[in-house]
């Protein structure tokens, strides 16, 4: 689990590195409502299932295709990987992207009861179980039955199985997911998005201190903010955090999606002798907890930390105005190799960071299968045959390698007998990410069904600043696919009891972190603690445990 997700959002450089976190939550209890499947079409032509169906059909058709992530920059057709996309599929697309709050947007656009084309978001967002039970998302084993059969042939039985309902069918397809099967094909390769980063000159400037312990990590922060007391006429921020949301902090835990940074750097354990364990109190994470309200006690968490968005933190890491992150390496990839071509020693580098007592090496989430995103087709859509073929391209070999390389004479080459990249288009991909898009649009610029295990035969070696914190997290990395989407969701008890208790931690935990005493703390917390017994935590947990034994089978069934 990881990923990531709301973070995550990751990662325009995720992909430079073709690794990516999964994150957490997401699954209903109620039977979905009976599926709106593809209307019959007796004139619609049967498709050959050894055949990619978009060859089929190249004329012109734009689709409208929703990306749940404010943060995403890019346009369709502006470079010449889309261009040629566009040119041999004949498919259009128009990117909707939210402007502001994403929940809000989606939300409005569920009620109203249309929606775009296409729509990708995190396969843990409740919207998806929204859009499945309204029946606002067609099913994409019923679409690919009667227009592109050829979609059986590039999916992954394991992924598709993972998403389906209990009708039956399944709504959506994952980027960036990992079965137990790439695990044992891949798994050597696979790295952690999760990271705890500090700017290495002044990491280096106070010789190297050890940040594993309370003490050590409280001690570092103080330190820096003496000797570093700005950064080019701006206040050095001593901590940098993912953002803060209605659920908490995916740095220190977000209770959406059942995920904490903090949480695997201490190695606690999701499960105890078969049982989920409530890893949020165990005491290694609250102590953990009380040194983070402690370093605000000492005036160690700028008050940016509680109330920046994603753009305000990248526009903050690209001045380098952090000492220390624990973040996903990923979200800040662009900004650090920007600072890296400045200066490389003013670049983030990963260490070793918080630790549990024992300083048990972490546990940190690698890649899932549950992936990072999912994307689904309204039963608005204007195609149906066009939409499950386009997808279908998009989940093949050849669709992947269209988006990771681009046109061949134009970002890639075949170099030395290998598809590979061209000097000039890999040294810009190294230097500036922004600009690479803008200019070439490959190495998944387009990720929505990027899969990122088959981009390992086309990557490039990844070099600093990448290279480091990448290659720090190797060995360290865990499957956490068992606990995926064991989190409800939706208009169930249980959905409605976890969205409850979710805002009840969104809200204590910025409370936490500005306690006045550890006192203070204990009080807010046991406040919580309770407030989520009376909102219904029994029954989430057993809704828990339930889905959690049913992914165990699934996975074991996987393995074999």
């Amino acid at each position: 689990m990881s990923k990531t997700r709301k973070t995550f959002a990751m990662l325009l450089a995720l992909v430079t590195a073709v690794s990516v976190s999964a994150c957490s939550a997401d699954r209903g209890n109620e039977p979905a409502k009976e599926a709106k499947t593809a209307s019959t079409d007796p004139a619609a032509p049967a498709g050959n299932p050894d055949e990619p169906g978009w060859k089929s059909d190249t004329k012109p058709i734009t689709f409208d295709w929703y990306l749940n992530f404010s943060w995403f920059p890019n346009k369709w057709g502006v470079d010449p990987t889309s261009q040629y996309v566009t040119k041999k599929t004949g498919v259009n697309i128009n990117f909707i992207v939210p402007a502001g709050n994403e929940n809000e947007k989606l939300n409005t656009m569920i009620a109203s009861g249309k929606l775009p084309d296409f729509i990708t978001l995190g396969w843990y967002e409740d919207a998806v179980k929204k859009m499945i039970e309204g029946g606002m998302v067609l099913p994409l084993d019923e679409l690919a039955k009667q227009y592109d059969p050829y979609f059986f042939k590039v999916t992954d039985p394991a992924k598709t199985t993972w998403y389906t309902q209990k009708d039956g069918h399944f709504y959506g397809y994952p980027n960036a997911s990992s079965s137990p099967q790439d695990y044992k094909k891949y798994g050597e390769n696979f790295v952690s998005n999760q990271t705890f980063m500090v700017r290495k000159d002044m990491y280096e400037a106070l010789g190297k201190p050890d940040m594993r312990t309370p003490e050590g990590f409280l001690k570092a922060l103080q330190a820096a903010k003496e000797k570093f007391p700005s950064v080019n006429g701006q206040p050095l921020i001593p901590l940098g955090l993912s953002e803060f949301g209605d659920t908490g902090n995916y740095s220190l835990f977000d209770a959406n999606q059942n995920s904490s940074m903090l949480a695997n750097f201490l190695a606690i354990p999701y499960e105890k002798d078969g049982k989920l364990y409530d890893r949020y109190t165990d005491p290694e994470f609250v102590k953990w907890l009380k040194t983070f309200r402690q370093a605000n006690e000492l005036g160690l968490l700028a008050k940016d930390i509680f109330i920046d968005k994603r753009p305000q933190m990248e526009e903050k890491i690209a001045q380098g105005r952090y000492f220390a992150m624990l973040f996903q390496r990923s979200d800040m990839a662009n900004q650090n190799i920007s600072l890296y071509q400045k200066d490389p020693n003013t670049a983030y580098i990963a260490i070793d960071g918080p630790a549990n007592a024992k300083q048990d090496p972490p546990t940190l989430a690698g890649p899932g299968i549950a992936g990072w995103t999912v994307t689904l087709i309204s039963k608005d859509v204007k195609d149906k045959a066009r939409a499950i073929k386009f997808l279908s391209y998009l989940i093949s070999e050849e669709g992947n390698k269209d988006l990771f390389l681009g046109e061949k004479g134009v970002s890639y080459d075949t170099i030395d007998g290998k598809d590979q990249f061209k000097p000039e288009a890999l040294d810009l991909l190294n230097k500036d990410r922004s600009a690479f898009d803008k200019k070439y649009g490959s190495s998944h610029t387009f990720w929505m069904l990027m899969d990122t295990n088959m981009s390992l035969k086309w990557a490039p070696p990844s070099v600093d600043p990448i290279k480091q914190p990448e290659a720090w997290t190797r060995g360290k990395t865990k499957s956490f696919s068992q606990y995926d989407n064991i989190v409800p969701t939706g208009n169930s008890v249980e959905g409605i009891a976890n969205t409850k208790i979710a805002q009840l931690w969104g809200k204590a935990l910025p409370k936490l972190l500005l306690a006045k005493s550890d006192a203070e703390f204990d009080q807010l917390f046991d406040k919580f603690q309770k407030d989520r017994q009376a909102g219904g935590w029994e029954k989430v947990r057993a809704y828990q445990q339930k889905e959690f034994e049913a992914n165990t089978q699934k996975i074991a069934q996987f393995a074999k």
